[in-house]
């Protein structure tokens, strides 16, 4: 199964098929996946949840996966380490954001004792625990702990590798956070050109840091560009992920954002009423997300615009 698992899930039915096996074959032999660790389709599954917006799922998935693990494994094994790093992860992204910074702090501890300062990561969890601080109301909690986390990468990772970059982008949107869109749009185009040399145009993490730009673009005052750059990535999205993935749909409720901003109304509430109803059928009326775009087409259709003051979606990676 963990073979056949794409990438990147074009085919909704196809990986609910893969993760309902998984299931099938955990209820069958449950004990069998854990010998020696913990099995690599067993944490797959619970990202295949996370990843297409199954929040709660996701949490529920890892609590289990941790508990066995703690169980089988022990405490300090790193698969146990792992099952609560990405328990805590999803964990914030099911908008648990002071949960989340609390388990990782306690996860830090263990992994400094257990593989040491430097270790890969030990810096991930550094990462985490940066980002969920931020997500939780604690911008210097966020901006600090990244700026030292930026030179600790660069100096162990150098600075062309994936995680430093992703640090970049995390401290620059941390920046726009605290009030300098201007500069975070300036540093997340410097961050853009590297992102294009060293993983091309078409990896996820370069789509990504392409949704963080146009947004600060429009933030620091440019609704315009920002409209234009977010029909670009939505098409590059549709054509790479596919229609249905929740990074595509995050693409389509920024683009509805900013053509309004940009004085488009009509436009926009329209796109945002083809939106709910696809993120209806794809994730269902009680996710965050379905909930979010409700909220925001029903103030829309009264006429209420918050104005400029208001903040726009936030990226996909929240």
């Amino acid at each position: 199964m963990l073979a056949a698992w794409p990438e990147i899930e074009r085919d909704t039915a196809f990986a609910q098929a893969l993760r309902a096996n998984t299931a099938a074959l955990t209820a069958c032999v449950e004990d069998a996946l854990y010998r020696p660790d913990a099995h690599a389709v067993l944490y797959r599954t619970g990202n295949s949840l996370g990843e297409t917006g199954q929040f709660t799922a996701a949490v529920a998935h890892y609590r289990q996966l941790a508990d066995l693990s703690l169980l089988r494994l022990g405490p300090d094994h790193l698969c146990t380490l792992t099952a609560r790093h990405s328990l805590a992860q999803w964990q914030g992204s099911a908008k648990d954001a002071a949960g989340a910074a609390s388990a990782l702090d306690e996860l830090l501890e263990d992994y400094l004792r257990v593989l040491g300062p430097n270790h890969p990561h030990t810096l991930t969890v550094r990462h985490e625990l940066a980002r969920w601080r931020g997500a939780a109301g604690d911008t210097a909690g966020a901006t600090n702990p990244f700026t030292d986390l930026l030179n600790d990468r660069t100096r162990l990772l150098g600075p062309d590798h994936p995680d430093t970059l992703t640090t970049r982008g995390h401290l620059a949107r941390w920046h726009g956070k605290a009030g300098d869109a201007a500069g975070a749009a300036s540093t997340l185009a410097e961050l853009l050109a590297d992102y294009l040399r060293v993983l091309g145009p078409n990896h996820s993490h370069t789509l990504a840091v392409r949704h963080e730009l146009a947004r600060w673009r429009g933030v620091a005052g440019d609704a315009a560009g920002a409209t234009s750059a977010f029909t670009d990535l939505l098409n590059d999205r549709t054509r790479l992920l596919g229609p249905d993935h929740p990074h595509t749909l995050a693409a389509r409720r920024s683009l509805a954002w900013w053509r309004r901003s940009a004085g488009d109304t009509a436009g926009a509430a329209a796109a945002l009423d083809e939106l709910l109803a696809d993120y209806l059928r794809v994730l269902g009326p009680d996710h965050p997300h379905t909930l979010a775009v409700r909220h925001e087409l029903a103030r829309w259709r009264e006429g209420f615009w918050p104005g400029t003051t208001a903040r726009p979606p936030s990226s996909d990676r929240s």
